[in-house]
């Protein structure tokens, strides 16, 4: 991206990959014309690990560890994307309950990682405070992590056709106290944030991104939404059960840095209403597709009752065949190609 230059001496600067000012190892070198930046070429990778390789030679359930750490941030989208193609592929049915228990970990996902966003936001424009606020809602999101998955983050919690586990006895009330909680903190983060002069005066008609340009840049997630676009893939794509919920797209016309913040922050509390009626209605029955993983479902004389019992390992075959899985994840759709010339890998 470039911008027209002024003046004749530039300087080249180079910042990263590890700097105070940026979040994460990325490398830009950036051209200056006086204080003003004229040209940043931007250099990816140095966090690869070649989880594609590694995902060569590993069934579904022994590479579900891995993607669970390509974002630290939001875990549970990584998994979701990883199991989905297998089960579009399949044709695999994910039972109702897996599914509104899915719903409801992947916003609380994207919870934890809109706050996150949040409070460096915050702090890299002079407000330190509300960095410690949201570390403060985000272990109550871990909390409820741990006491669903036994891990607080890198979860490993979906499996193909359902989930690792169902909710313990006491999550859901738990829960339901958490988005109760959480509200009355949006709020007082809106008096805090959003209506404070000094805020505004330095996010609002900064760095503005029109529709056309974060089309052409291939912008997605909030930052899409912030510039005029509603493109939401829980809308598009209606994966999981989020057609069967009420909810808005959140977003916002003017593309700038204070467009972004109101999107994030309209998403929480719309995550917060997703998650109340996933809750509130979450059926019954089992949390995970049990006959693909080689169980069938039997009469146990004993109890007089059915139970499920192991009786051979599942074999899935599929010809070249390809598949493009995505989610919305919080900062960006995320898509996952998946290319198969012959799947035969024990689910």
């Amino acid at each position: 991206m470039k911008r027209p230059v002024t003046g004749k001496d530039l300087m080249k600067v180079n910042m990263g990959p590890h700097h105070p000012s940026m979040h994460g190892v990325l490398r830009l070198i950036v051209t200056l014309d006086g204080e003003d930046v004229v040209d940043c070429e931007p250099i990816l990778g140095y966090l690869h690990r070649g989880m594609e390789k590694i995902a060569e030679n590993r069934a579904i359930i022994q590479y579900l560890p891995y993607v669970t750490r390509w974002d630290y941030l939001a875990t549970m989208f990584t998994e979701a994307i990883t199991v989905n193609g297998p089960e579009q592929l399949g044709n695999i049915q994910v039972p109702k309950r897996a599914s509104y228990i899915r719903v409801i970990m992947l916003e609380l996902s994207r919870i934890a990682s809109h706050l996150l966003w949040l409070g460096p936001f915050m702090a890299d424009i002079g407000a330190q405070t509300p960095f410690f606020y949201i570390f403060r809602e985000r272990e109550f999101v871990y909390d409820l992590f741990e006491a669903a998955t036994g891990m607080r983050m890198m979860h490993n919690f979906f499996r193909i056709g359902g989930i690792a586990a169902d909710l313990p006895y006491g999550w859901i009330d738990k829960c339901l106290d958490f988005c109760d909680y959480f509200l009355t903190e949006v709020v007082e983060y809106q008096k805090l944030i959003t209506r404070n002069p000094i805020f505004l005066e330095r996010v609002e008609g900064v760095g503005i991104i029109g529709g056309e340009e974060a089309i052409n840049w291939g912008l997605s997630g909030p930052m899409l939404r912030a510039s005029g676009i509603p493109w939401d893939l829980r809308k598009v794509d209606r994966y999981e059960s989020y057609d069967e919920f009420e909810w808005e797209i959140q977003w916002q016309k003017q593309g700038d840095s204070l467009a972004r913040y109101l999107v994030r922050l309209s998403e929480m509390t719309e995550s917060i209403k997703i998650i109340q009626q996933a809750l509130e209605g979450l059926p019954g029955g089992p949390y995970e597709n049990f006959e693909i993983r080689g169980f069938v479902r039997q009469r146990n004389p004993e109890w007089n009752d059915f139970e499920y019992r192991y009786k051979k390992r599942g074999l899935l075959k599929k010809s070249i065949h390809r598949t493009n899985t995505r989610t919305n994840k919080k900062i960006c759709d995320f898509p996952l190609y998946i290319l198969l010339l012959l799947l035969q890998r024990n689910l």
